[in-house]
């Protein structure tokens, strides 16, 4: 493969990074913290490329360069072979994948979670206060419900079914990008009953629940909450935990 087809791989391949980063479509690869790396990769792989394609389409220094013959008039010719590695990188440019949702939950035991100190803060303030599904399962596991008790709580997530075919409310985590991503999964009591279909985003609104199950994958515990109304809603901008 020469130079010039590297540097025009190059070129689509930091573009392709400069715009899934500022489009924000790399939060359905990678954790939102990561997002100044990537910008200053894509800039650098740019960079670099405009610099080879200069480089390479430049008058030549001499009329005959024995470097590009062959000893009988004919240059040298690359294989165009090298071009087919243009094709990943245009389906990263055009194709936006979707978020990990029900079938990779569905798979995958919930995420083991951490008891940590049990010193729980306060929730935010407001009714309903929002709360993260990892947040409320950790206190709803290891600090008994008591920074939940009496608060009426808002949480979000997609619908996934658990093994006794009942939605539970659900969230990839990631440690660092989908490939390692996990599910958080909570259980849905009440008489309030959440009916949208499998990979629905909706909007929950519940009290504590003092149910605790077990993900039948993982064997890790299960939080529940005790629903009262509940919305879909369209999947957010960053989908994962």
């Amino acid at each position: 493969m020469s130079r010039l087809s590297q540097a025009v791989v190059m070129l689509l391949l930091g573009g392709s990074l400069l715009k899934v980063t500022l489009t924000d479509v790399f939060l359905r690869y990678v954790k939102a913290g990561l997002k100044p790396y990537l910008i200053v990769a894509g800039v650098l792989l740019i960079a670099a490329a405009v610099m080879t394609i200069w480089y390479e389409l430049r008058p030549p220094a001499h009329a005959h360069d024995d470097h590009d013959d062959d000893g009988h008039g004919h240059g040298h010719h690359e294989p165009k072979i090298g071009w087919l590695l243009v094709l990943p990188v245009l389906g990263l440019l055009l194709v936006t994948p979707p978020a990990l949702g029900a079938y990779s939950a569905g798979q995958a035991g919930s995420v083991a979670l951490q008891s940590g100190d049990s010193n729980y803060p306060p929730l935010p303030p407001g009714d309903p206060a929002q709360v993260g599904l990892l947040d409320y399962a950790s206190r709803a596991v290891f600090d008994g419900g008591k920074s939940l008790n009496g608060r009426t709580l808002q949480m979000s997530g997609f619908l996934t079914k658990g093994s006794d075919g009942h939605p539970m409310l659900a969230r990839i985590v990631l440690t660092c990008c989908a490939a390692d991503g996990r599910p958080i999964k909570i259980g849905l009591d009440g008489p309030v009953t959440v009916d949208a279909a499998a990979n629905s985003w909706v909007q929950v609104i519940g009290t504590y629940s003092t149910h605790v199950g077990k993900d039948p994958v993982s064997k890790s515990e299960v939080a529940f909450v005790t629903v009262k109304s509940w919305q879909q809603i369209a999947e957010p901008p960053q989908p994962y935990a």
